[in-house]
Order: structure tokens, then C-alpha cells, then sequence
């Protein structure tokens, strides 16, 4: 991983910022391209919004790249290109919590914080026997009190890394290798035969359904974009019109709704093509959704927020995961016209 043994606090910082919610194995690529494309901090906040969001497509999680790009304009405007230096200046950043403020000051500073992660957490609950549930008041309190007191205050960082490296690769969530485990003569897990019963976690919640349906509107060569907006899901990422309901459509169903006629009244359209079902599952959201492309004869009403954007620009706008898969399987531009169904 490029960013072990890493001292400079800029770097420290975004690799820690990738891989909230990220696999290492997907987060290397991104590390790396940010560093090429900014590789001081100083860059990173010079740069455009639109440009950082294009770079972070499909990593997900949007609200990491909006706190990424505040904090380092923070840093490079209001402390002029210096990275906080303590472990209360550092968590005061945006999109930083306990973790990732003790990563970066045990990394980066060689300053006594012990971190906590999911690996960490695992290690001490088996081999400290602990059975608390996870989601519980005071748990969190319990790993960090037992946590500071493991540490090696000389050598923080190297700490750190080793605990969180013993459970990524040793005492692993499932099949961990207790037989060979250096640890198996202390650990309680192993002596009671806990090791899949800890750490104990709570049922996690039902998942948010939702149904869409992106309406690509296709007007002299060029569709209709806009950027997302309010506290939804992708705030900022570039959509095409989005009609959300309670089930799934077909097109040629969708275009006898209420809504779609009372939206197209006085409009000549026609059905170009009707998608197959996408679908993407998030942290607290399962979505489904249809792509439905229409021709019309001018920019429907209820668009005003919407730009015409040319087929062959579309891949320069940072989009969502979900659109970009229908794009990338359809792997034509969108102002290659095709036949379709005339509807009014």
C-alpha cells in the first residue's frame, strides 16, 4: 500500500479520507490518482469542485469529497498551507472523526493516540473475551479506555499498524487463522470457543427501497443534465430527469402516467428506448431503476434547473455510479439518434 510508512501529513490525511467506507484494494487507485492530479494540499483546494468530484466517480460516499475539498481549503487558506499538529486541530476537520484524527496523528506525528477500527475492535474483543454489543452506550468508551493502554507510547505508529494489520490478516471476520495465531495461548475467544461469536454486533436495520426512473430527453443532438442539490443521495453529482415512485415502470408504462402527461402537455415526443433494470445497493438504500429515452420537440416544462449537454461531453461530468453503469453498457453517446416509437 503506497501510503504505509508515509509521513507527510497531506497524504496521511487523504488516504485515511479514501478508505472511510472504501476497500484498500479500490482505494489505492484513487490514492494514487489524487496524489498525481494534487499532490500538495495547496493544489487540491485550487482546484474546482466539478474537477475533484470528475476524479472521485465512483469511489461513492460524496459527502467524503465535499469534506475533503472544505478541509483543504481550510488548510490552505486559513492556515496557510500548514497541516494541524495535534490530534484536537486535526479531528476539528472536517469529515475527520476519532479514527481518522488518531491515524493521522500517529502517522503523520508519531503522537501517542491509539486507533480504532473495525480490525482493532475485533482483535480485543477476542482476545480480551469482550462480549458487549458494539451498539451499545458505553462500549465505544470500553475499547477506547482498554486501546490507550495497549499502546506503545514509543513507537505509536508502528503499533498502530501492527494491531490493525493482525486483524486484517490474521484474526479476520470470518475463517481467522486461530491455529497458527501467535496470540491463541491469551486470546478468551479461542480458549471458549467464541471466535464466531465475537465481536457482538446488532441486527442492522431494513433497508431503504426506492424505484427509479431517469428520463434521458433528447432535444437537437444534446440531452438534459442537472446537479443534484439538497441532502439526498450523490448531492453535486450530475443527473438526467428523475421520476421516483413507490414500484418500478416499464417506459412505455411510465409515458401514460399523470405526471408524465401533464408534464409533456403540448409537447411532440417519442419513445427512443426503454432500459433493462439497474440496480445498486448502499449503506442504508437498496435502488432500482429504468432508463427512458425520449425525443422532444423542445425542453419539457419543470426543467429549469436542466442544460442541454452534447452526448460525446457527458463522460466530462461527474455522474453517480448507477448512471454511469447504464452508460458504460450501452457504450454509445447519447446523441446518436436511433428509431423509436412515435407517441404523440
Amino acid at each position: 500500500m503506497p501510503w504505509k510508512g508515509e509521513k507527510d501529513p497531506y497524504k496521511v490525511w487523504l488516504s485515511e479520507i479514501i478508505l472511510q467506507q472504501t476497500r484498500v484494494e479500490q482505494g489505492r487507485d484513487y490514492y494514487q490518482r489524487f496524489i498525481e492530479a494534487f499532490p500538495t494540499v495547496n493544489s487540491l483546494a485550487d482546484a474546482p469542485d466539478d474537477t475533484v468530484f470528475k476524479l472521485w466517480e465512483g469511489l461513492g460516499y460524496y459527502t467524503r469529497c465535499r469534506n475533503l475539498l472544505a478541509s483543504a481549503r481550510f488548510i490552505a487558506y486559513e492556515r496557510k498551507g500548514q497541516f494541524p499538529e495535534n490530534y484536537e486541530d486535526i479531528l476539528a476537520l472536517k469529515g475527520v472523526g476519532p479514527y481518522t484524527a488518531s491515524a493521522i496523528a500517529s502517522f503523520a506525528f508519531s503522537l501517542p493516540h491509539a486507533v480504532i477500527d473495525g480490525n482493532v475492535i475485533r482483535v480485543l474483543s477476542r482476545v480480551f473475551g469482550i462480549a458487549a454489543p458494539l451498539k451499545n452506550p458505553g462500549t465505544a468508551d470500553l475499547y477506547t479506555v482498554l486501546a490507550d493502554e495497549l499502546l506503545d507510547k514509543n513507537n505509536p505508529a508502528e503499533y498502530n499498524q501492527a494491531i490493525m494489520d493482525f486483524g486484517a490478516v490474521v484474526c479476520k471476520p470470518r475463517q481467522p487463522l486461530c491455529q497458527t495465531c501467535p496470540l491463541k495461548a491469551d486470546c478468551e475467544a479461542f480458549k471458549h470457543g467464541w471466535v464466531d461469536l465475537l465481536p457482538v454486533k446488532t441486527q442492522k436495520p431494513e433497508k431503504r427501497k426506492r424505484f427509479f426512473h431517469y428520463l434521458i430527453f433528447h432535444h437537437n443532438g444534446k440531452v438534459y443534465c442537472r446537479k443534484r442539490q439538497g441532502k439526498d443521495i450523490w448531492h453535486n453529482l450530475f443527473e438526467f430527469f428523475l421520476y421516483e415512485s413507490d414500484k418500478l415502470h416499464t417506459g412505455k408504462k411510465l409515458l401514460t402516467t399523470p405526471f408524465f402527461k401533464e408534464m409533456m402537455k403540448g409537447s411532440s415526443y417519442r419513445l427512443l428506448s426503454d432500459s433493462t433494470v439497474f440496480k445498486q445497493q448502499l449503506t442504508h438504500q437498496d435502488l432500482s431503476g429504468r432508463f427512458v429515452e425520449i425525443e422532444v420537440d423542445h425542453k419539457p416544462g419543470s426543467m429549469e434547473d436542466f442544460i442541454p449537454v452534447p452526448g460525446n461531453k457527458l463522460s466530462t461530468l461527474a455522474m453517480p455510479r448507477f448512471i454511469l453503469s447504464y452508460l458504460n453498457e450501452k457504450n454509445v453517446n447519447l446523441n446518436k439518434q436511433k428509431a423509436g416509437i412515435k407517441e404523440r
